[in-house]
């Protein structure tokens, strides 16, 4: 590979610098900050991962230039606040991968698992003046993924149930507690059943964000079929007739994979 900045690169941050200029800029683009861009950043990474899923190269090409443009974007703001600038952030982001993987760029040698590689980002962690196992979690994530990942934390310093009862018997004890709850503790209830389903979830080692979102996107192929193979609108049939129809679809979905 060339030492050489990309042309397509220098582009893009030129394009940024000329839209964020306050006196021949774009109006839109000089007025956002962090705070009113982050939205975006995070609406672009799940369109990629959408592209992803849909095995779509050719919007991934476009998505995933989108969320380059985030990048930019932040840099940009930070550059003209004296933070750091673009370079900063692709020379920061490298030393941190030559950093998490010794064997390939130390003379560490081994392998990298996941086990490793925890030990690396704890380190980095303890580095940075980390005090605490749930630093750098980010607020940010998907409440499920971020669940799990607290759990995880916690659980890599010897706070988990020894095997799966435990769990288990937590969320059954959740559940009677959101079915007693006052008016008022329901939402605080209703969050704790669903940490809880969360760390039976990990017992089995499965990735409940995944998990869930596998489930979901079920529960809508089959809710589609209902309506495909209601006579008349879905809404009118009564509760019974609904019924019938989903034991119907799930039916001949077993049947198609069976084929």
């Amino acid at each position: 590979m060339s030492d050489q900045v990309s042309p397509s690169i220098n582009r893009l941050l030129a394009i940024m610098a000329r839209l964020r200029d306050k006196d021949v800029g774009c109006e839109w683009d000089v007025a956002q900050t962090f705070e009113t861009i982050a939205p975006y950043t995070i609406e672009e990474a799940y369109e990629v991962a959408d592209a992803i899923e849909r095995k779509d190269m050719s919007d991934l090409r476009g998505e995933l230039g989108d969320l380059l443009l985030q990048v930019v974007f932040h840099s940009r703001i930070a550059e003209e606040e004296g933070h750091f600038n673009f370079d900063d952030v692709a020379e920061a982001v490298s030393r941190k991968m030559e950093a998490r993987h010794p064997h390939i760029f130390g003379s560490e040698g081994g392998t990298m698992d996941s086990s490793r590689w925890e030990d690396l980002k704890a380190r980095e962690r303890l580095d940075a003046g980390s005090t605490s196992a749930m630093d750098g979690v980010a607020n940010a994530l998907p409440a499920l993924l971020r669940a799990q990942k607290l759990q995880k934390r916690a659980a890599r310093d010897g706070f988990d149930w020894p095997d799966r009862a435990g769990p288990r018997a937590k969320v059954i004890e959740e559940l009677e507690e959101l079915e007693t709850a006052a008016p008022d503790a329901v939402e605080e209830e209703a969050g704790d059943l669903l940490f809880a389903a969360v760390n039976v979830v990990r017992s089995y080692g499965v990735d409940a964000e995944q998990a869930l979102k596998q489930a979901s996107a079920k529960f809508e192929r089959r809710f589609r079929a209902m309506e495909r193979e209601a006579d008349g609108p879905f809404s009118d049939l009564p509760l019974p007739e609904q019924e019938v129809l989903w034991v119907k679809v799930k039916s001949l979905e077993k049947h198609e994979l069976e084929a």
